[in-house]
């Protein structure tokens, strides 16, 4: 782990810390999104959602993202180029 990614967990302000929780459950959001938005990158974002999260509650997020190709910009299909549903985010 990075000293940059170890000091980003721990200064998250708690409404950062619930965007980053939240932005890590949605499916098209990859890590790198994470990552450029709040310097976390995909290890210290399992270690964020480890320590938020109730044991059971990590588990399930743990099984839903693994090797889901839509976390991963590499992974990713070329021809996504956003990171959300055009409906996500209503007006």
């Amino acid at each position: 782990m990075t000293q940059h990614s170890l000091m980003a967990t721990t200064a998250l302000a708690s409404a950062d810390m619930a965007r980053v929780i939240e932005m890590a459950w949605e499916d098209r959001t990859p890590f790198e999104a994470i990552e450029t938005l709040y310097g976390l990158n995909e290890p210290a974002v399992v270690r964020l959602m480890r320590r938020e999260l109730k044991p059971s509650s990590f588990r399930l997020w743990r099984r839903r993202v693994s090797g889901r190709v839509t976390k991963h910009v590499a992974l990713r299909d070329p021809g996504v180029i956003r990171g959300y549903c055009p409906t996500q985010y209503k007006r």
